[in-house]
């Protein structure tokens, strides 16, 4: 095309470059020899802590920020804690015993300790909390109850209960062995969140999954153990212990007088209900991340479930079973119940028959397993990760069975090393998730100049097909500089253009990032190369890499999955420091090259609405993108400013910059900085939306 042809061609987009010439050329970037999709991981499971063993665990908990200690629950009614998971040879301590209370029976009986956890603010309030099965007499009768108390540790002994502390707060007659739940955890309101099965036996015998007006089963309630000022005074109960918790006054049914469509009295309404219509739920977990509360409810005989619960849900056992009709007829016409059908569900007996649910995991050691949630089947010893789709039922494909190991009663996680753990309980053993390289999958090479991203590594010369590109205004990384590129493996593939929101990059793009840092901060003759890393976009979503260069700097070595960490020493105002740098793990990298955030989270137009150098010229970086093909449905954008800035679209603007206001230019370090996560859909809690398009 001739260059009249070109500036013709770019006039009617509305994107009139700054130089009449093409600054830009398309070239596929041939050389560039990294995997189209991220290595395939196979899992195992191995004993954890072989030296010690556990009379049927049911639970592996830590307190908060707590990183050696792992506290193991026994269903017959004692805790022990390890006290240093990362001792040569760790050992166990007893913690709590509780066995001349709780009642329980052998092999897979339901009763037993089932639960416990620690308060959020246990380094300063060392209250934890256990739900646990008893053989007791109460003004409701004799026999099975269920109990949810309270226990301080000692205050001598970090490592030792105080038995002679304990505080009931529910006391609940049960008339069966069965389905007596169990699941204690706080949430991040710091409200105690307790699940509940439907008291047992079959088919909801004692027809308590759709009432809010009797007991405390079936469901999931929430208190609040540190009565708040504004929680309310739970009403009267024979379960309830007087003055040991209040009902938050968020509750849902606080004040109800309905429901299902059915008048109800308002004063036998149990406030403390935040979801109903369980059946036997059989562990929970708050995603960290996200804060969504996931659960996963035993099924009767023909469905097992997960649930995503939400306050009020009503999740239809046992008009329901999972997606199906449940053992219960459909309720009248004239009810007005609404069911939250199961974020999935799978066939009983053909794949399982005892749910055990785990968590979403964000640690940063299994990356093919970052933000999946992991579950597992006690019977069938299937366990699965499932790949989250919001808040609906997802599809099949985003489920995947991961490895195989019966008996599993719950997740956990070593508070060491991140490792994922498992409670097994007819083994009588602590296991650890083991990941490894798929044999005969792709393979990312292995040292940087493999990669075949650079033609001169000497001079980090990039290889034909990647463009250099820079943004309005960089992430915060330590003091370290950064270089930039982008490439496509062929001249047909374009990025879609987006002019507030993210851009949609296609299959097979890669961006590469490089780090030199300054060992005498303001001297560029003390720079040394640290890392050089690449984000590989797939059809559903992204992978990364990085390399760790080498002392003599010739060279980068791929860093371990699991990521590492190197010292090291550098002068700031004359004054020598210790700087520690990370080289991200693999899971680290999907924690913030999120969809929310756009995947490569630089490439999108308020960051790249300037003015760069290119070999054919000075052009905007937008315009140098349409007018080579890399970037459609640009649309009429108008002609740049001055500075390069194409003034009908946004741009951040960096902390020196000459003329934009303070506000803009705080506003875009936080979009940079924050969004990626703060933001509708981000990983972050909160409701914090950091992007620069929100008004203040």
């Amino acid at each position: 095309m001739s260059p009249a042809a070109v500036f013709r061609f770019i006039l009617f987009l509305g994107l009139t470059p700054l130089t009449l010439g093409q600054p830009l050329v398309r070239t596929a970037a041939t050389s560039l020899r990294v995997p189209a999709n991220a290595p395939a991981t196979t899992y195992t499971t191995g004993r954890a802590f072989p030296s010690l063993s556990f009379t049927q665990p049911v639970a592996l908990v830590s307190p908060p920020s707590d990183t050696k200690r792992l506290f193991v629950v026994e269903k017959g009614g004692r805790i022990w804690v390890i006290p240093d998971v990362t001792a040569a040879a760790p050992s166990r301590t007893l913690f709590l015993d509780l066995t001349t209370e709780v009642a329980t029976g052998g092999g897979n009986d339901e009763r037993g300790l089932l639960a416990l956890a620690f308060h959020p603010a246990y380094a300063t309030n060392p209250q934890f909390f256990v739900w646990y099965t008893l053989n007791t007499t109460t003004s409701a009768g004799n026999g099975l109850h269920n109990r949810l108390a309270r226990f301080t540790t000692s205050a001598t002994d970090p490592n030792q209960a105080d038995p002679a502390s304990a505080q009931p707060l529910l006391t609940q007659r049960d008339e069966a062995a069965n389905h007596n739940g169990g699941e204690i955890l706080f949430g991040p309101d710091g409200y105690l969140y307790l699940s509940l099965g439907d008291e047992g036996g079959g088919d909801d015998q004692f027809q308590n999954s759709q009432r809010i007006d009797r007991d405390f089963f079936s469901g999931v309630i929430r208190i609040d153990v540190d009565r708040r000022p504004g929680s309310r005074r739970p009403q009267p109960h024979p379960a309830v212990h007087a003055d040991t918790y209040t009902v938050p006054p968020d509750n849902p049914w606080v004040g109800a007088t309905s429901f299902n469509g059915a008048t109800i009295a308002a004063a036998a309404v149990r406030t403390e209900f935040w979801a109903v219509g369980l059946r036997n739920p059989w562990r929970m977990a708050f995603d960290s991340a996200t804060g969504r509360l996931w659960l996963a409810d035993v099924g009767q005989n023909a469905r097992e479930e997960i649930n995503v619960i939400t306050r009020g849900g009503n999740y239809g056992w046992n008009y329901r079973e999972g997606t199906i009709a449940g053992p219960r007829a459909n309720p009248p016409a004239a009810a007005s119940a609404t069911f939250i059908p199961p974020i999935w569900d799978y066939p009983n007996p053909a794949q399982g028959s005892s749910i055990t649910g785990g968590f979403v995991y964000r640690g940063s050691r299994y990356s093919g397993l970052v933000g999946r949630y992991l579950f597992a089947d006690f019977a069938s010893g299937r366990i699965w990760s499932l790949q989250p789709d919001d808040d609906q039922p997802v599809a099949a494909d985003r489920v995947q069975p991961i490895v195989g190991d019966g008996g599993i009663t719950a997740f956990g996680l070593d508070p060491a090393t991140g490792e994922i753990l498992l409670a097994d309980l007819p083994e009588n053993a602590l296991k650890r998730l083991v990941a490894s390289p798929a044999p005969g999958g792709p393979a990312i090479p292995a040292t940087l100049s493999a990669t075949g991203a650079f033609a001169n590594l000497a001079t980090l010369t990039p290889s034909a097909g990647l463009v250099a590109y820079e943004p309005n205004v960089s992430f915060w990384s330590d003091h370290a500089h950064k270089r930039r590129w982008f490439a496509l493996a062929d001249t047909t593939s374009t990025f879609g253009f987006s002019a507030e929101g993210n851009w949609s990059p296609p299959t097979g793009a890669v961006w590469v990032k490089h780090f030199d840092l300054e060992l005498s901060r303001g001297s560029p003759a003390t720079a040394r190369r640290l890392e050089t890393r690449f984000l590989v976009k797939t059809a559903d979503g992204v992978f990364g890499f990085t390399y760790r260069w080498n002392e003599d700097q010739t060279d980068a070595t791929l860093v371990p999955d699991e990521g590492a960490e190197q010292t090291f020493t550098v002068v700031e105002n004359g004054v020598a420091r210790l700087q520690t740098w990370r080289f991200p793990s693999r899971a680290e990298c999907l924690t913030c090259h999120t969809a929310a955030g756009g995947f490569a989270l630089s490439f999108n137009t308020r960051q790249l609405n300037r003015a760069q150098d290119f070999p054919g010229g000075a052009a905007n970086i937008i315009t140098a993108l349409a007018q080579a093909g890399y970037l459609a449905g640009a649309g009429v954008v108008g002609p740049p400013a001055a500075n390069g800035d194409l003034p009908v679209l946004p741009a951040l603007a960096a902390a020196d910059h000459a003329t934009a206001s303070i506000e803009h230019r705080a506003r875009s370090y936080l979009d940079v900085n924050c969004a990626y996560c703060h933001q509708p859909g981000g990983t972050a809690l909160g409701n914090f939306d950091a992007r620069l398009s929100t008004p203040l």
